[in-house]
Formats: structure tokens, sequence, C-alpha cells
């Protein structure tokens, strides 16, 4: 569980100091989905690194089962990454001298997983995203949206409790972002993962259950009564 109380994060930019968080207060169960959605330099992305624990507040908590984030030393937060955090990114972030199952082995070479373990939790992660017959293929032979899911397989190789996705679908046409959307959804209500995901798109904001719009650093959260 997320317990966020008080989060404000300052930047200095030239002699100016920029508000991109002011005072959030947030709490997210495990197995939640939460869509955040906002205008550019909202806030949104700084948020997700403060969840992905990339950043930390200038005041406040950022508690993660029970243990402020903010206060783990660089080697805590690396593990924390390492063994609990899926991320997914729009420009998918891949490798491209390495295959699709080079490149989701890569998720787990940090947390000491021998090669041959390697491989074939990579393939079985692939599988799942609907791409057993793609492992040898460089990310140059692969669609956009085939390349999303080597991401998508890369950040739950290691089995995650929490899987942020920033921007996920942003790089994609429209056929291939509703496959990309569909195939996110079932595998949160198949994993019970804890879900997080950054958006312009209104049209994948309305399916999520919870809502936070962030506007000038601020979070309002909306509950819905029907969910996907």
């Amino acid at each position: 569980m997320y317990k966020l109380t008080g989060v404000t994060k300052h930047y200095r930019r030239a002699k100016d100091t920029v508000e991109a968080l002011r005072g959030v207060d947030l709490v997210i169960e495990d197995g939640d989905q939460l869509v955040i959605q906002g205008p550019t330099g909202g806030g949104k992305s700084t948020l997700l690194q403060m969840l992905g624990a990339l950043d930390r507040p200038t005041e406040g908590s950022v508690e993660f089962d029970g243990v402020d984030l903010a206060r783990l030393s660089e080697a805590k937060l690396t593990k924390v990454r390492a063994e609990n955090i899926g991320f997914i990114f729009q420009s998918f972030n891949l490798i491209p001298t390495l295959t699709a199952l080079e490149n989701v082995e890569t998720a787990l070479v940090p947390m000491g997983v021998k090669a041959a373990e390697r491989r074939r939790l990579a393939a079985e992660a692939l599988d799942s995203v609907g791409l057993a017959e793609r492992l040898s293929h460089l990310p140059s032979e692969l669609s956009g949206g085939q390349q999303q899911r080597v991401a998508i397989a890369r950040a739950l190789v290691k089995k995650p409790k929490v899987l942020l996705a920033d921007e996920p679908t942003g790089n994609l046409d429209e056929a291939t972002r509703a496959d990309i959307i569909g195939l996110l959804e079932g595998l949160w209500k198949e994993r019970g993962l804890t879900f997080i995901l950054v958006t312009h798109d209104s049209g994948i904001a309305k399916r999520a259950p919870r809502l936070a719009s962030i506007r000038k650093g601020r979070v309002t959260v909306t509950e819905r009564i029907s969910a996907v």
C-alpha cells in the first residue's frame, strides 16, 4: 500500500522555484488501479517518480508498505525498485542490440537470477503477452505494439507488486492503443497488481475505477462505481 502525506516537490530552475507537487495526500491500496491525468507540466510525471522511488519529496512522506521511501538510502531504494516495481514507458526503452528475450532478461540481472533461469522466466513473460514466437527478434524487427509488449514483459518478469506506466500508449496508433490497454487491464486483474498509469488520453481515463486529476501540483481523486 502507498500512503502519501503532505508531499511537496520543489525544483530550482535558474532563479525561479517550480512547485511540481503541492501538499499531496493520497492512499493507494494493494491491487488498486489508478489513472493519473492532467495537463503537461501539472505534476503527473513527478508524482509517478515519487511512487516509483525515483525521486524524493522536498517535504512530506511517501510510504510504501509502511516504509517511508524518502528516508531510505539509495542502495535500499534501488532494492525496492528492483524487487517490487515494474516500469513501462512511452518510448519503450528497449536496448536496440538485444533480442526481445535478452531485453526482458535485463530486469532480472540486478536480482542475481542465474542465466538459465533468466531465460526461462523471460520466455514465459513474453509468452504471457503473446510474443512466444518473437524471442529472437530485435526491436527494429518488431512493430510499435510488439515493442511495447516486450517492455510490458520486462516490467512483469520479476513479478512486481506495483506496475507503473508513463503514457504507455503515447507512441501507438488507435487500434494498437486499445490492444495494449486491454492487455494491461487483463494482467492487472489476473495478477492482482497495483497498477498506476499516467495518460493524456481521456478515453483511457474514463475506464479507470479511480482517477487522480492533477493540476498545478494538486491532486483530486474521483472514485467510480463502475470499473472495467
